[in-house]
């Protein structure tokens, strides 16, 4: 049967709200079972996670099918507790949730509430996961828009794409993270720009300050340096991501290792850690935690941990 660390485990996460976790310690707890060889309930919990997963799934509003390809839909279950950021970022993400939530004390003195956040960093430093949590906390869908993916070479299509998604932000209450930013909000002035991606811009600029929907729109960029200026006017707040100190290191080991964490020497992990980004280092620990699976071990030791990472480390640098 499962050991009483992860019943525990899954208890704390389902309190907390926290489903990504809860699903994440129910398959861990099914793969436990199928190595006792207790196979019809491993195949039964996998089941029952499933069907909660497409249920969720099929609650979303879809996009129009011209858009399809473009934007993912999802209900997040990523709480607060799953950020491992700074406690200064964490502050303003929390500051957003609560504005949302007071809108309404702020329009009787005249204010608004913050809804448009550029989100700028590395890749893997937790902009993605940052948008799950708002759209988690404030019980909306996120709806992730490629930006990449809008850019046609067609005149005016791109155009009339992002007139299409402010509609549905307009129409459609919800955290909508347009994703890769920079792809389509580069600076003006850039030698290689053309006509089109002058129009395009002026118009995502134009979008953005007239759109007064109740909907939560952000950016996030891996380049804000490429950016126009004239965009980050249009954004309420802008939240910079840089990749994870040694207590961020370690908080977020702890977290996703769960009961598989057994005794780690930090010093040796942390020194492997240097540079990595947070998603690298989640994949890390999940590599390790595969591999004592298989290895039909416990627990996830030190060597098992530093092994993973110098992968990571060694393809990160690559």
């Amino acid at each position: 049967m499962a050991t009483a660390e992860q019943i525990k485990s899954l208890i704390r996460s389902h309190l907390s709200a926290d489903n990504e976790r809860f699903y994440t310690l129910a398959l861990q707890m099914a793969a436990h079972e199928a190595k006792q060889g207790h196979h019809a309930l491993a195949h039964d919990i996998r089941q029952i996670v499933d069907k909660s997963k497409k249920e969720k799934s099929n609650n979303l509003i879809k996009f129009p099918q011209e858009l399809s390809g473009m934007v993912h839909a999802e209900n997040t279950s990523s709480t607060f507790s799953m950020l491992v950021l700074p406690d200064e970022l964490k502050t303003r993400i929390k500051r957003i949730v609560h504005e949302y939530r007071q809108q309404e004390k702020l329009k009787k003195h005249g204010l608004s509430n913050r809804r448009k956040v550029l989100l700028a960093g590395p890749p893997g430093t937790g902009k993605t996961m940052t948008a799950k949590v708002l759209a988690h906390e404030l019980r909306f869908p996120l709806y992730t828009i490629q930006v990449d993916k809008l850019v046609t070479k067609f005149m005016g299509e791109t155009s009339v794409k992002l007139r299409r998604i402010f509609d549905h932000i307009r129409d459609e209450v919800g955290v909508y993270l347009f994703d890769e930013f920079d792809a389509i909000g580069g600076e003006r002035s850039l030698d290689n720009d053309v006509g089109e991606m002058r129009r395009v811009l002026n118009a995502l600029l134009q979008f953005i300050e007239q759109d007064v929907s109740d909907s939560i729109i952000i950016g996030a960029t891996n380049n804000p340096a490429l950016l126009d200026r004239a965009l980050f006017r249009r954004f309420d707040d802008v939240l910079n991501y840089n990749t994870p100190d040694e207590n961020a290191v370690r908080h977020l080991i702890e977290n996703v290792l769960g009961a598989f964490k057994g005794r780690i020497g930090w010093k040796s992990v942390f020194s492997e850690s240097v540079g990595l980004s947070h998603a690298e280092i989640d994949h890390a620990c999940r590599d390790a935690i595969k591999e004592i699976v298989l290895s039909d071990k416990e627990k996830v030791a030190t060597k098992d941990l530093v092994r993973t990472l110098q992968e990571r480390s060694q393809t990160h640098q690559r």
